[in-house]
Protein backbone atom coordinates (compact mmCIF):
# COMPACT_ATOMS: atom_id res chain seq x y z
CA UNK A 1 0.00 0.00 0.00
CA UNK A 2 3.05 2.68 1.15
CA UNK A 3 4.60 1.89 -2.50
CA UNK A 4 1.08 2.58 -4.22
CA UNK A 5 0.81 5.38 -2.98
CA UNK A 6 4.79 6.53 -3.71
CA UNK A 7 3.90 5.39 -7.10
CA UNK A 8 0.84 7.71 -7.15
CA UNK A 9 3.11 10.55 -5.73
CA UNK A 10 5.56 9.71 -8.26
CA UNK A 11 3.65 10.63 -10.66
CA UNK A 12 1.70 13.34 -9.39
CA UNK A 13 5.15 15.00 -9.00
CA UNK A 14 5.64 14.96 -13.27
CA UNK A 15 2.23 16.20 -13.74
CA UNK A 16 2.95 19.18 -11.63
CA UNK A 17 5.70 20.05 -13.55
CA UNK A 18 3.98 19.07 -16.63
CA UNK A 19 1.41 22.03 -15.69
CA UNK A 20 3.74 24.22 -14.20
CA UNK A 21 5.97 24.38 -17.26
CA UNK A 22 3.90 23.45 -20.24
CA UNK A 23 6.20 24.83 -22.48
CA UNK A 24 9.72 23.95 -21.49
CA UNK A 25 10.80 19.80 -21.74
CA UNK A 26 13.67 20.01 -19.28
CA UNK A 27 11.37 20.27 -16.13
CA UNK A 28 9.61 17.24 -16.83
CA UNK A 29 12.80 15.32 -17.46
CA UNK A 30 14.13 16.11 -14.03
CA UNK A 31 10.72 15.77 -12.57
CA UNK A 32 10.55 12.36 -14.13
CA UNK A 33 14.56 11.22 -13.07
CA UNK A 34 13.76 12.89 -10.03
CA UNK A 35 10.57 10.86 -9.18
CA UNK A 36 11.96 7.67 -10.71
CA UNK A 37 15.13 7.74 -8.09
CA UNK A 38 13.00 8.48 -5.26
CA UNK A 39 10.11 6.11 -5.99
CA UNK A 40 12.98 2.97 -6.41
CA UNK A 41 15.56 4.18 -3.89
CA UNK A 42 18.03 4.50 -6.28
CA UNK A 43 21.30 6.83 -5.50
CA UNK A 44 21.65 7.82 -8.95
CA UNK A 45 19.81 7.59 -12.51
CA UNK A 46 19.93 8.64 -16.13
CA UNK A 47 17.23 9.65 -18.75
CA UNK A 48 17.69 9.38 -22.43
CA UNK A 49 15.52 10.08 -25.34
CA UNK A 50 15.73 7.93 -28.71
CA UNK A 51 16.81 9.87 -31.64
CA UNK A 52 18.37 9.49 -34.93
CA UNK A 53 22.37 10.11 -34.16
CA UNK A 54 21.36 7.47 -30.91
CA UNK A 55 19.67 8.07 -26.96
CA UNK A 56 20.62 11.32 -25.96
CA UNK A 57 21.02 12.41 -22.11
CA UNK A 58 18.49 14.94 -21.06
CA UNK A 59 18.47 14.34 -17.34
CA UNK A 60 20.89 12.84 -15.10
CA UNK A 61 21.13 12.80 -10.78
CA UNK A 62 23.98 11.25 -9.13
CA UNK A 63 27.15 12.74 -7.10
CA UNK A 64 29.06 15.92 -9.00
CA UNK A 65 31.69 14.05 -10.80
CA UNK A 66 29.43 11.18 -12.12
CA UNK A 67 27.18 13.52 -13.19
CA UNK A 68 30.08 16.01 -15.43
CA UNK A 69 31.71 12.46 -16.77
CA UNK A 70 28.43 11.31 -18.25
CA UNK A 71 27.43 14.40 -19.54
CA UNK A 72 31.40 15.46 -20.92
CA UNK A 73 32.10 11.69 -22.46
CA UNK A 74 28.67 9.87 -23.25
CA UNK A 75 25.67 12.95 -24.13
CA UNK A 76 24.81 10.38 -26.45
CA UNK A 77 24.87 6.75 -27.12
CA UNK A 78 24.62 4.59 -30.26
CA UNK A 79 21.91 2.69 -30.65
CA UNK A 80 24.58 -0.25 -30.99
CA UNK A 81 25.92 0.33 -27.44
CA UNK A 82 25.39 -1.89 -24.20
CA UNK A 83 22.40 0.60 -22.96
CA UNK A 84 21.01 0.37 -26.86
CA UNK A 85 20.73 -3.27 -26.89
CA UNK A 86 19.68 -3.56 -23.61
CA UNK A 87 16.46 -1.05 -24.75
CA UNK A 88 16.08 -3.07 -27.47
CA UNK A 89 14.86 -5.71 -25.89
CA UNK A 90 11.82 -3.42 -25.00
CA UNK A 91 11.87 -5.15 -21.41
CA UNK A 92 13.01 -4.21 -17.98
CA UNK A 93 16.87 -5.34 -17.81
CA UNK A 94 17.99 -5.89 -13.97
CA UNK A 95 21.49 -6.06 -13.58
CA UNK A 96 22.55 -7.55 -9.72
CA UNK A 97 26.38 -6.58 -9.92
CA UNK A 98 28.12 -4.31 -12.79
CA UNK A 99 31.54 -5.58 -11.99
CA UNK A 100 30.12 -9.26 -13.08
CA UNK A 101 29.61 -8.15 -16.86
CA UNK A 102 31.99 -8.85 -19.14
CA UNK A 103 32.78 -8.82 -22.63
CA UNK A 104 31.29 -5.96 -24.62
CA UNK A 105 29.20 -4.87 -22.05
CA UNK A 106 32.12 -3.42 -20.54
CA UNK A 107 31.99 -0.22 -23.22
CA UNK A 108 32.63 3.64 -21.96
CA UNK A 109 29.34 4.16 -19.39
CA UNK A 110 29.99 1.05 -17.95
CA UNK A 111 33.56 2.47 -16.83
CA UNK A 112 32.08 5.60 -15.83
CA UNK A 113 29.33 3.88 -13.74
CA UNK A 114 31.78 1.40 -12.28
CA UNK A 115 34.15 3.51 -11.51
CA UNK A 116 32.28 5.70 -9.76
CA UNK A 117 31.25 2.46 -7.35
CA UNK A 118 28.03 1.63 -8.89
CA UNK A 119 27.16 -1.90 -8.45
CA UNK A 120 23.20 -2.75 -9.13
CA UNK A 121 21.49 -1.67 -11.92
CA UNK A 122 17.84 -1.29 -13.30
CA UNK A 123 17.08 0.13 -16.68
CA UNK A 124 13.36 0.57 -18.19
CA UNK A 125 12.91 1.45 -21.80
CA UNK A 126 9.75 3.67 -22.41
CA UNK A 127 7.58 2.65 -24.87
CA UNK A 128 4.87 4.10 -27.32
CA UNK A 129 3.03 1.65 -29.47
CA UNK A 130 5.59 -0.49 -28.50
CA UNK A 131 8.04 2.00 -30.09
CA UNK A 132 11.24 3.16 -28.13
CA UNK A 133 11.10 6.60 -27.40
CA UNK A 134 13.34 6.28 -24.29
CA UNK A 135 15.14 4.71 -21.36
CA UNK A 136 15.61 5.37 -17.96
CA UNK A 137 18.61 3.69 -15.83
CA UNK A 138 18.87 3.62 -11.94
CA UNK A 139 21.73 2.78 -10.00
CA UNK A 140 22.75 1.71 -6.41
CA UNK A 141 26.36 1.81 -4.77
CA UNK A 142 26.19 -0.92 -3.51
CA UNK A 143 25.24 -5.08 -4.80
CA UNK A 144 21.42 -4.48 -3.62
CA UNK A 145 19.71 -6.05 -6.30
CA UNK A 146 15.87 -4.22 -6.68
CA UNK A 147 12.82 -6.45 -5.90
CA UNK A 148 10.10 -7.36 -7.60
CA UNK A 149 7.82 -5.11 -6.65
CA UNK A 150 10.22 -2.30 -7.19
CA UNK A 151 10.79 -2.98 -10.66
CA UNK A 152 6.97 -3.96 -11.25
CA UNK A 153 5.94 -0.38 -9.81
CA UNK A 154 8.57 1.19 -11.72
CA UNK A 155 7.65 0.16 -15.29
CA UNK A 156 4.22 1.05 -14.29
CA UNK A 157 5.49 4.32 -13.45
CA UNK A 158 7.97 4.39 -16.98
CA UNK A 159 4.74 3.78 -18.69
CA UNK A 160 2.82 6.95 -17.01
CA UNK A 161 5.37 8.91 -17.32
CA UNK A 162 5.55 7.92 -21.02
CA UNK A 163 2.31 8.84 -21.54
CA UNK A 164 2.77 12.27 -20.05
CA UNK A 165 5.83 13.15 -21.71
CA UNK A 166 4.40 11.80 -25.47
CA UNK A 167 1.36 14.49 -24.46
CA UNK A 168 3.44 17.09 -23.22
CA UNK A 169 5.56 17.14 -26.35
CA UNK A 170 2.82 16.46 -28.93
CA UNK A 171 1.36 19.73 -27.29
CA UNK A 172 5.07 21.22 -28.02
CA UNK A 173 4.90 20.37 -31.57
CA UNK A 174 1.41 22.04 -31.67
CA UNK A 175 2.33 25.13 -30.40
CA UNK A 176 5.31 25.26 -32.62
CA UNK A 177 3.33 24.69 -35.87
CA UNK A 178 1.23 26.77 -34.70
CA UNK A 179 4.07 29.52 -34.16
CA UNK A 180 5.17 28.67 -37.53
CA UNK A 181 1.49 29.41 -39.52
CA UNK A 182 1.21 32.69 -37.21
CA UNK A 183 4.55 33.93 -38.20
CA UNK A 184 3.65 32.91 -41.90
CA UNK A 185 0.79 34.94 -41.22
CA UNK A 186 2.22 38.15 -40.15
CA UNK A 187 5.00 37.98 -43.00
CA UNK A 188 1.75 37.70 -45.61
CA UNK A 189 0.00 40.43 -44.32
CA UNK A 190 2.50 42.66 -44.26
CA UNK A 191 3.85 41.15 -47.59
CA UNK A 192 0.41 42.85 -48.41
CA UNK A 193 0.79 45.96 -47.01
CA UNK A 194 4.19 46.09 -48.80
CA UNK A 195 3.64 49.44 -51.57
CA UNK A 196 1.66 51.41 -48.18
CA UNK A 197 4.28 51.17 -45.65
CA UNK A 198 6.73 51.94 -48.34
CA UNK A 199 5.19 54.96 -48.88
CA UNK A 200 4.74 55.74 -45.06
CA UNK A 201 8.51 55.44 -44.42
CA UNK A 202 9.16 57.57 -47.94
CA UNK A 203 7.06 60.40 -46.21
CA UNK A 204 9.46 61.46 -43.38
CA UNK A 205 12.65 60.17 -45.38
CA UNK A 206 11.15 63.05 -48.41
CA UNK A 207 10.21 65.26 -45.36
CA UNK A 208 13.64 65.15 -44.08
CA UNK A 209 15.52 65.54 -47.33
CA UNK A 210 13.45 68.56 -48.25
CA UNK A 211 14.21 69.96 -44.67
CA UNK A 212 17.87 69.43 -45.16
CA UNK A 213 18.00 71.66 -48.33
CA UNK A 214 16.39 74.29 -46.38
CA UNK A 215 18.47 74.31 -43.79
CA UNK A 216 21.88 74.47 -46.49
CA UNK A 217 19.64 77.53 -48.37
CA UNK A 218 19.63 79.48 -44.79
CA UNK A 219 23.14 78.54 -44.47
CA UNK A 220 24.12 79.78 -47.38
CA UNK A 221 22.85 83.31 -46.79
CA UNK A 222 24.70 86.31 -45.73
CA UNK A 223 24.49 86.38 -42.92
CA UNK A 224 23.19 82.58 -42.20
CA UNK A 225 19.79 82.66 -40.56
CA UNK A 226 20.39 80.02 -37.83
CA UNK A 227 17.32 80.16 -36.08
CA UNK A 228 15.53 78.68 -39.43
CA UNK A 229 18.55 76.09 -39.73
CA UNK A 230 17.56 74.84 -36.34
CA UNK A 231 14.19 74.99 -36.66
CA UNK A 232 15.10 72.83 -40.19
CA UNK A 233 17.70 70.37 -38.26
CA UNK A 234 14.64 69.88 -35.39
CA UNK A 235 12.53 68.44 -37.97
CA UNK A 236 14.96 66.28 -39.38
CA UNK A 237 15.50 64.96 -36.86
CA UNK A 238 11.64 64.24 -36.14
CA UNK A 239 10.98 62.85 -39.56
CA UNK A 240 14.01 60.49 -38.67
CA UNK A 241 12.46 59.39 -35.96
CA UNK A 242 9.20 58.59 -37.20
CA UNK A 243 10.76 56.83 -39.83
CA UNK A 244 12.92 55.04 -37.12
CA UNK A 245 9.53 53.90 -35.71
CA UNK A 246 7.41 52.76 -38.46
CA UNK A 247 10.82 50.49 -39.27
CA UNK A 248 10.43 49.54 -35.55
CA UNK A 249 7.19 48.54 -35.92
CA UNK A 250 7.14 46.65 -38.66
CA UNK A 251 10.30 44.44 -36.76
CA UNK A 252 8.25 43.78 -34.19
CA UNK A 253 5.09 42.44 -35.79
CA UNK A 254 7.15 40.17 -38.34
CA UNK A 255 9.99 38.92 -35.43
CA UNK A 256 9.94 35.38 -34.64
CA UNK A 257 10.11 34.66 -31.32
CA UNK A 258 8.56 32.54 -28.57
CA UNK A 259 5.85 33.78 -26.59
CA UNK A 260 5.97 36.88 -24.58
CA UNK A 261 3.90 37.48 -21.38
CA UNK A 262 3.53 41.90 -20.25
CA UNK A 263 1.66 44.11 -19.55
CA UNK A 264 0.04 45.37 -22.69
CA UNK A 265 -1.68 49.02 -23.40
CA UNK A 266 -4.64 47.83 -25.42
CA UNK A 267 -5.02 51.56 -27.09
CA UNK A 268 -1.68 51.99 -27.77
CA UNK A 269 -0.91 48.61 -29.65
CA UNK A 270 -4.20 49.47 -31.68
CA UNK A 271 -2.55 53.23 -33.06
CA UNK A 272 0.33 51.34 -33.67
CA UNK A 273 -1.59 48.73 -35.98
CA UNK A 274 -3.53 51.68 -37.32
CA UNK A 275 -0.49 53.66 -38.62
CA UNK A 276 1.21 50.97 -40.03
CA UNK A 277 -2.47 49.98 -42.36
CA UNK A 278 -3.11 53.74 -42.54
CA UNK A 279 -1.52 53.71 -46.25
CA UNK A 280 -3.93 50.97 -47.25
CA UNK A 281 -6.43 52.91 -45.97
CA UNK A 282 -6.07 55.85 -47.81
CA UNK A 283 -5.05 53.66 -50.90
CA UNK A 284 -8.33 51.80 -50.58
CA UNK A 285 -10.49 55.37 -49.77
CA UNK A 286 -11.39 54.20 -46.25
CA UNK A 287 -12.14 56.48 -43.86
CA UNK A 288 -10.75 55.21 -40.37
CA UNK A 289 -12.18 56.42 -37.14
CA UNK A 290 -10.94 55.69 -33.74
CA UNK A 291 -12.85 55.48 -29.88
CA UNK A 292 -10.78 54.40 -27.40
CA UNK A 293 -11.74 54.26 -24.16
CA UNK A 294 -9.52 56.69 -21.70
CA UNK A 295 -9.37 54.09 -18.63
CA UNK A 296 -8.45 50.36 -19.36
CA UNK A 297 -7.77 47.64 -16.96
CA UNK A 298 -4.39 45.95 -16.96
CA UNK A 299 -4.11 43.07 -19.63
CA UNK A 300 -1.69 40.76 -19.45
CA UNK A 301 -0.35 38.86 -22.74
CA UNK A 302 1.77 38.75 -25.72
CA UNK A 303 1.79 42.39 -27.17
CA UNK A 304 3.20 41.26 -31.12
CA UNK A 305 0.04 38.38 -31.22
CA UNK A 306 -2.41 40.84 -30.04
CA UNK A 307 -1.27 43.37 -32.94
CA UNK A 308 -1.40 40.65 -35.18
CA UNK A 309 -4.99 39.90 -34.10
CA UNK A 310 -5.87 43.35 -34.69
CA UNK A 311 -3.96 43.82 -38.14
CA UNK A 312 -5.92 40.90 -39.38
CA UNK A 313 -9.16 42.35 -38.28
CA UNK A 314 -8.09 45.59 -39.86
CA UNK A 315 -6.69 44.60 -43.12
CA UNK A 316 -9.62 42.22 -43.24
CA UNK A 317 -12.01 45.17 -43.14
CA UNK A 318 -10.09 47.42 -45.61
CA UNK A 319 -10.30 44.67 -48.01
CA UNK A 320 -13.97 43.95 -47.61
CA UNK A 321 -14.91 47.37 -48.58
CA UNK A 322 -12.24 47.82 -51.74
CA UNK A 323 -15.32 46.46 -53.95
CA UNK A 324 -17.46 48.73 -52.47
CA UNK A 325 -18.79 51.65 -55.13
CA UNK A 326 -22.14 53.44 -53.65
CA UNK A 327 -21.45 54.86 -49.96
CA UNK A 328 -18.60 55.50 -47.45
CA UNK A 329 -15.99 53.31 -46.85
CA UNK A 330 -15.77 53.33 -43.13
CA UNK A 331 -13.55 51.78 -40.38
CA UNK A 332 -14.27 52.36 -37.06
CA UNK A 333 -12.04 50.48 -34.62
CA UNK A 334 -13.17 50.97 -30.46
CA UNK A 335 -11.73 49.56 -27.35
CA UNK A 336 -14.16 49.57 -23.79
CA UNK A 337 -13.95 48.34 -20.63
CA UNK A 338 -16.36 45.61 -19.62
CA UNK A 339 -15.91 45.76 -15.68
CA UNK A 340 -14.31 43.45 -13.45
CA UNK A 341 -14.13 41.04 -17.12
CA UNK A 342 -11.41 42.94 -18.99
CA UNK A 343 -11.31 44.66 -22.34
CA UNK A 344 -13.53 43.97 -25.67
CA UNK A 345 -12.16 45.60 -28.80
CA UNK A 346 -14.24 45.66 -31.90
CA UNK A 347 -13.87 46.61 -35.63
CA UNK A 348 -16.56 47.09 -37.46
CA UNK A 349 -16.65 48.11 -41.39
CA UNK A 350 -19.12 48.89 -44.22
CA UNK A 351 -18.05 46.36 -46.63
CA UNK A 352 -20.16 43.78 -48.02
CA UNK A 353 -20.77 41.90 -45.13
CA UNK A 354 -20.61 38.11 -43.84
CA UNK A 355 -22.64 35.57 -45.98
CA UNK A 356 -24.90 33.29 -43.66
CA UNK A 357 -24.12 30.18 -45.05
CA UNK A 358 -20.06 31.25 -44.80
CA UNK A 359 -20.40 32.75 -41.15
CA UNK A 360 -20.49 29.24 -38.97
CA UNK A 361 -17.14 28.24 -40.99
CA UNK A 362 -15.65 31.39 -40.93
CA UNK A 363 -12.99 30.49 -38.40
CA UNK A 364 -12.34 27.03 -39.83
CA UNK A 365 -8.53 26.84 -40.76
CA UNK A 366 -8.25 27.28 -44.69
CA UNK A 367 -11.90 28.72 -45.32
CA UNK A 368 -11.17 31.67 -47.05
CA UNK A 369 -13.95 33.52 -49.20
CA UNK A 370 -10.17 35.64 -50.66
CA UNK A 371 -8.36 34.01 -54.22
CA UNK A 372 -5.42 34.54 -53.37
CA UNK A 373 -5.68 33.60 -49.33
CA UNK A 374 -4.42 31.29 -47.02
CA UNK A 375 -7.46 31.03 -45.18
CA UNK A 376 -5.51 31.27 -41.17
CA UNK A 377 -5.93 34.68 -40.46
CA UNK A 378 -9.36 34.57 -38.74
CA UNK A 379 -8.17 30.94 -37.42
CA UNK A 380 -4.96 31.85 -35.93
CA UNK A 381 -6.34 35.13 -34.38
CA UNK A 382 -8.93 33.10 -32.54
CA UNK A 383 -6.91 30.89 -30.99
CA UNK A 384 -4.19 33.83 -30.11
CA UNK A 385 -7.41 34.90 -28.17
CA UNK A 386 -8.67 32.10 -26.52
CA UNK A 387 -4.85 31.59 -25.39
CA UNK A 388 -5.26 34.76 -23.86
CA UNK A 389 -8.35 33.53 -22.36
CA UNK A 390 -10.44 35.69 -24.06
CA UNK A 391 -13.03 35.14 -26.85
CA UNK A 392 -13.46 36.19 -30.67
CA UNK A 393 -16.47 36.05 -32.81
CA UNK A 394 -18.07 38.07 -35.50
CA UNK A 395 -21.91 39.71 -36.74
CA UNK A 396 -23.19 40.80 -39.30
CA UNK A 397 -24.57 44.65 -39.80
CA UNK A 398 -27.26 46.38 -40.96
CA UNK A 399 -27.72 47.64 -43.51
CA UNK A 400 -24.54 46.10 -45.03
CA UNK A 401 -20.98 45.61 -43.32
CA UNK A 402 -19.78 43.16 -40.72
CA UNK A 403 -18.28 43.93 -36.57
CA UNK A 404 -15.76 41.82 -35.29
CA UNK A 405 -14.59 41.94 -31.35
CA UNK A 406 -12.91 39.69 -29.41
CA UNK A 407 -12.71 40.54 -25.14
CA UNK A 408 -9.18 39.49 -23.05
CA UNK A 409 -9.80 39.32 -19.29
CA UNK A 410 -7.72 41.64 -17.38
CA UNK A 411 -5.12 40.83 -15.04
Amino acid sequence: MIELVEQQAAISGVLRAIASSPHDLQPIFDAILDSATRLCRAEAGSLRLLEESGFRLVAIRGDAFLVSQVWSSSPVLDKESFLGRLAASRLPAHIPDLAALEGHHRDDLWVTWVNRGFRTCLFVPLLKDNEIIGVIGLGRKQVQPFTDRQISLFVHFAAQATIALESTRRERQYREAQSELAHANRVETMGQLTASIAHEIKQPIATARNNARAALNFLGMHPPDLSEVKEALDCIVADADRAGDIVDRIGSCIKKAPPRTEVVDVNAAILEVTDLTRGEAVKTGVTVSTQLAGELPRIQGDRVQLQQVMMNLIVNAIQSMSGVEDGNRELHISSVSIGPEGVRVAVRDTGHGLRPEGLPRLFEPFYTTKPDGMGMGLSISRSIIEAHGGRLWATSCEPRGALFQFTIPAD
